[in-house]
């Protein structure tokens, strides 16, 4: 097994007109990847500039960013053949490991676009090391920028910053003061593809929550019917618990939410991310956490929030349209 710490620069349309008529919304023009062993000791280095195929122009914003103009990439190998080789230096038994979580989803779109086998055709689990850094020493919900994790954890800054290379080199080195094992029981996963059955539904439960990624329903409605989704049964101990309110929404059915309550373990917070995938099919992405009575109140409250501002737009909305009339 090797660890690969993946990083991308993509360049993007310079107009929106143009935006709206590509077909490809990030063309990805460097590729740089540090590959570790099991030990997460460094064995090789991957970099490669792009060609671009789509946008025949620099983003303004992106090109003073990465410090990269078209002309460096017009003798450049193409997307096709720099992924091609990329892969097959990843071997088979790749573990994905990048700074934030848009790196392997624009992989999979750009291999999509150009037509080449997909990574997988499930969700990936691989590792963010954004995150695992705030879980490590900060507070597991900030997420901060490369920069900062640096500058926080006193690594030398021998390259500079928004290149492929020098930030795979920069992750790869954070990397190495994440050193505690439970760390790593931490997985992400990239839901490009999502899951194409009942049984590829990924069900997984980490230290001190529990997350369900469910396969692709034709709306919202469909979602909020299946059994298994709404279903508050404690993660802990498998048993049912006492419903304290029925799912909930705040914000117009993006997010849904429920309280139950577990004999043995106390109360249960239940949220609902409604996604869409590529396809444009809704899917589920849902968490079961324990939490204090402290945190029920307030949840109860913004619960009590969210619906007088839904009273007060309703209210509204009827007065529109009674000056209408």
């Amino acid at each position: 097994m090797n660890y690969i710490v993946l990083d991308l620069e993509w360049n993007q349309a310079c107009d929106s007109k143009t935006k709206k008529e590509s077909p490809l919304l990030f063309e990805i023009v460097e590729i740089g990847a540090i590959k570790l062993n099991k030990n997460r000791e460094q064995t090789d280095v991957f970099h490669e500039l792009i060609k671009p195929q789509v946008y025949q122009s620099m983003n303004q914003i992106t090109g003073e960013l990465i410090h990269l103009n078209i002309e460096e990439l017009a003798d450049c190998r193409t997307f096709k053949e720099v992924a091609t080789d990329f892969l097959a230096w990843c071997g088979e038994d790749a573990v994905f490991c990048t700074w934030g979580d848009l790196d392997l989803f624009e992989l999979q779109r750009n291999l999509d676009f150009y037509k080449l086998p997909p990574l997988s055709d499930k969700p990936i689990p691989y590792y963010d090391i954004q995150k695992l850094f705030s879980i490590a020493y900060e507070d597991k919900k900030k997420r901060r920028t490369l920069a900062y994790a640096i500058d926080y954890l006193q690594i030398e800054k021998k390259i500079a910053f928004h290149r492929a290379d020098s930030d795979a080199y920069y992750t790869a080195k954070i990397m190495e003061y994440l050193k505690e094992p439970e760390l790593y029981t931490n997985l992400s996963y990239d839901i490009y593809h999502v899951p194409k059955t009942k049984e590829d539904e990924v069900k997984i439960i980490f230290n001190d929550y529990e997350k369900y990624i469910s396969r692709a329903f034709e709306d919202r409605t469909e979602i909020m019917q299946d059994k298994d989704i709404i279903s508050t049964r404690c993660y802990l101990c498998g048993k049912s618990t006492k419903k304290k309110t029925d799912w909930f929404t705040m914000n117009n059915g993006k997010h849904y939410y429920a309280i139950s309550y577990c004999e043995k373990h106390g109360y249960l917070k239940g949220k609902i991310r409604i996604r869409k995938n590529i396809e444009n099919h809704a899917y589920a992405v849902k968490t079961m956490k324990v939490i204090s009575k402290e945190e029920v109140d307030v949840l109860f409250e913004k619960k009590e929030q969210a619906k007088l501002i839904r009273k007060e737009r309703e209210k509204r909305i009827r007065e529109q349209k009674k000056k209408k009339i």
